[in-house]
């Protein structure tokens, strides 16, 4: 039997994307994010990854006042979003294939009316490999963002090995980490936004914790982890800190982007907080068997007998059309049986007595 998977490539660079996003300006938004796809290409990089909703920018509103105070950010933030079958997805699909590199974006993608905490992966030939959402936005999040299902949980076969996404506080869950290992992730994106909200005051939302995280995720599966980080600008403290008191809940800088290898070690050199740039690291998949050695925890290290995990990864919809044609055999839209879907799985009830 053929082997359809892709040749896969052993070893090359991967980046960790630490930078100061265009603040809900979906325009130049697109273009820092091709720049930045350029300058890695230069550098020899063959992966980049973006931080969580880097456009058009994390939502850092939404944790400094009352949600009835921050709904003046609905419509522009709406506005600067990006829908996945959209222009500015396809300039920067355009930009992959053009600098020969794979790239995951976080962004913030609006669907209908609704949002979602989103993560593009785009093939090196430009191809939208996957579209996922975050499967359950991490407190006020939930006033702004809708949520993902098992579908977007998934690993991927690429040229550069099984490549997977998460983005920010997924990392904390331990179910999901768990699905995610078991789909032998070899490679993996974990997106933050920026270590900078309460500082001195949330301690669980540093970099202490959450660099933690990332190095932990590396450990538990075995895999490499790129884990970008987006900065927090002057220019954006100015834009939402309009009061004193909020200028103590958000400090500039939190960009700690790093990459770890499949032991938790780190292979890459930090940049400052408050520094801008590409953090990059080589990724050698043959370190992998060697980390697997030790404890698989999806294989030779588990005991399903005594405890697993129920995960349903379908794919779910708000509405199943189970609508039956009337006697005509035409629905009510005018459509014929020969235009719609089967309906075999739907069983229409026999009418009641009476009510011919």
């Amino acid at each position: 039997m053929r082997d359809s998977s892709p040749a896969i490539k052993q070893v090359f660079t991967a980046a960790a994307v630490q930078a100061a996003p265009e603040y809900l300006n979906l325009e130049r938004g697109v273009e820092k994010t091709i720049a930045l796809i350029e300058e890695a290409a230069r550098k020899g990089v063959q992966l980049i990854g973006f931080p969580e909703c880097w456009i058009p920018g994390y939502p850092f509103w939404a944790w400094l006042d009352a949600p009835a105070a921050t709904m003046r950010y609905v419509g522009v933030h709406a506005a600067n979003c990006m829908t996945i079958d959209g222009p500015e997805v396809q300039r920067i699909a355009t930009a992959a294939k053009a600098n020969k590199i794979w790239v995951v974006l976080g962004f913030s993608e609006r669907s209908g009316g609704s949002l979602y905490i989103a993560q593009l992966i785009i093939a090196d030939d430009g191809t939208i490999v996957a579209a996922r959402r975050k499967l359950k936005a991490t407190l006020i999040e939930r006033t702004i963002f809708g949520e993902g299902d098992g579908s977007d949980i998934k690993v991927h076969d690429t040229a550069l090995g099984r490549l997977g996404a998460l983005c920010c506080w997924e990392h904390v869950n331990p179910l999901t980490k768990y699905a995610m290992f078991a789909q032998s992730e070899a490679v993996h994106v974990g997106a933050w936004p920026s270590f900078s909200l309460y500082p001195n005051q949330a301690y669980a939302l540093g970099p202490e914790v959450n660099n933690a995280l990332s190095q932990v995720y590396a450990v538990e599966g075995q895999c490499f982890v790129v884990a970008p980080c987006a900065v927090i600008s002057p220019a954006m403290i100015e834009q939402l800190c309009d009061t004193p008191a909020k200028a103590e809940l958000l400090s500039a800088g939190g960009g700690h982007a790093m990459i770890w290898g499949p032991d938790g070690r780190p292979l890459a050199q930090p940049l400052a907080p408050d520094e801008e740039g590409l953090v990059m690291a080589e990724i050698d998949l043959g370190m992998i068997p060697f980390a697997k050695a030790g404890g698989d925890p999806v294989g030779h290290y588990a005991r399903p007998d005594v405890m697993r995990l129920l995960f349903n990864p379908a794919q779910t919809s708000c509405v199943e059309w189970a609508e039956a044609p009337n006697r005509s055999g035409r629905y009510a839209n005018g459509m014929t049986d020969a235009g719609r879907a089967s309906l075999s799985e739907f069983p229409v009830p026999e009418p009641l007595e009476g009510s011919e």
